[in-house]
């Protein structure tokens, strides 16, 4: 028969039938391309969606590796539609074992993090465990128990981190700091009836109404206009050129007489938060018992003190000094 070297291709029937079953095959790999999709989309594998890729080259070389020399017309269309249903079925049960593979690791993952949700009870594996039937209803029952289990009240825990009581612990602190500042500025505002002397070398007795907030900068603006009538030199000076002396101490405009009476202030002769006058009267002295007198501050221009500050009362006075205690009170030299 002419033209049958290479192989017999059938008649046009043939054909239409080899056709025919194709699209059969076609439909059907379809479908397992729809389940390699779907398990691709599902676990993130991309190497389903490669798998099977290439099967028409596969079918086709195998096909050509079996139909090598003479066949009829059946041979011819039997052993393309066995082959093809071979490798197809072989695709189909990899697919299936990819998919079952893909399945027990998703359920295992499962597994692992709901141990991992209660393995905050050392029993929580038992109770998973169990079966419905040998639990029965004694499982909800032993749930239930084992609920109850939690902080023993016996056991030191406060160095532990506890967000709810810092928060409290937080709002309690600053409850106080508000409550105390508004007392201390209560205190601030209170009245201070304050005893001074204006010294140019002999003693003016005054008293004069302040605040206890009040600085001595601003205590010396007051005396300035309470003495300016009466007084010259205070008229034309300014509140810079006066200088507050209290218990031999000169004491700087930016203190405040707040701040003297809060730390209980000391100077060389008395002590510096007593603003009146008074003497200790006591009629036996006990040098264990430190002496309760408090003497008038003087209220000075400099100009006077750097002029007279070699003479006495001057040469006792210093520049007061916070950090610096006094331990005895002294009247007379250093």
């Amino acid at each position: 028969m002419s033209g049958m070297g290479d192989g017999y291709v059938g008649t046009a029937q043939d054909a239409v039938r080899i056709r025919r079953l194709e699209k059969q095959r076609e439909v059907e790999r379809r479908k397992i391309q729809e389940l390699k999709n779907k398990s691709a989309s599902v676990g993130g594998q991309t190497g389903l969606l490669q798998f099977g890729s290439g099967t028409s080259e596969i079918l086709d070389t195998a096909f050509k590796k079996e139909t090598v020399g003479l066949v009829t017309r059946e041979q011819y269309v039997e052993k393309r539609v066995n082959l093809r249903n071979k490798i197809e079925e072989e695709e189909k049960e990899k697919l299936q074992k990819l998919q079952q593979e893909e399945e027990e690791l998703q359920l295992a993952k499962r597994k692992k993090r709901k141990i991992k949700v209660n393995s905050h009870l050392s029993f929580a594996d038992d109770i998973e465990n169990r079966s419905d039937e040998e639990n029965g209803g004694n499982k909800g029952q032993e749930l239930k128990r084992f609920g109850k289990f939690g902080k023993d009240p016996t056991v030191e825990t406060s160095f532990l981190p506890d967000s709810e009581r810092e928060a409290e612990e937080q709002a309690e602190r600053e409850r106080l700091r508000k409550q105390w500042l508004h007392e201390q500025e209560q205190i601030r505002n209170e009245a201070l009836e304050i005893t001074y002397s204006y010294w140019d070398g002999a003693g003016h007795r005054r008293v004069i109404q302040a605040r206890k907030g009040d600085t001595i900068g601003e205590f010396l603006r007051a005396v300035q206009q309470q003495l300016a009538p009466e007084f010259r030199e205070i008229r034309t000076t300014s509140v810079e050129n006066l200088l507050y002396v209290k218990e031999d101490l000169i004491i700087p405009h930016q203190h405040s007489f707040y701040e003297l009476i809060v730390n209980k202030a000391r100077g060389k002769s008395g002590p510096l938060f007593h603003f009146d006058v008074h003497e200790d009267v006591r009629t036996i002295a006990d040098a264990t018992i430190e002496k309760d007198e408090s003497h008038a501050g003087k209220v000075v221009e400099r100009h006077w003190y750097e002029k007279n500050k070699h003479i006495f009362p001057a040469s006792r006075w210093e520049i007061y000094d916070p950090t610096r205690k006094w331990e005895r009170y002294t009247i007379h030299g250093d």
